[in-house]
């Protein structure tokens, strides 16, 4: 759920809890996601069946919402 938050908070879903503010950090956000990931090859095989299915739907979610993100912000110079 840490990382998951941090991926929110970096892709400016939701307040940073220290500043309240919400700004963008898409690198940030895929590092928390890809940490994510390696968590789910590295856990395989020793999770039960409902973290396995939590696991999935959230990175499903944040991958969706950081392509969506992706595509909503400026290109840079």
């Amino acid at each position: 759920m840490m990382f998951a938050s941090s991926a929110l908070v970096s892709l400016g879903l939701a307040p940073d809890p220290q500043t309240n503010e919400s700004r963008r950090d898409l690198a940030r956000a895929q590092a928390a996601i890809d940490m994510l990931l390696m968590l789910r090859e590295k856990t395989n095989g020793n999770r039960t069946t409902e973290e396995s299915q939590l696991l999935d739907g959230i990175l499903y979610d944040l991958q969706m919402r950081f392509v969506s993100t992706f595509r909503e912000a400026p290109a840079s110079p």
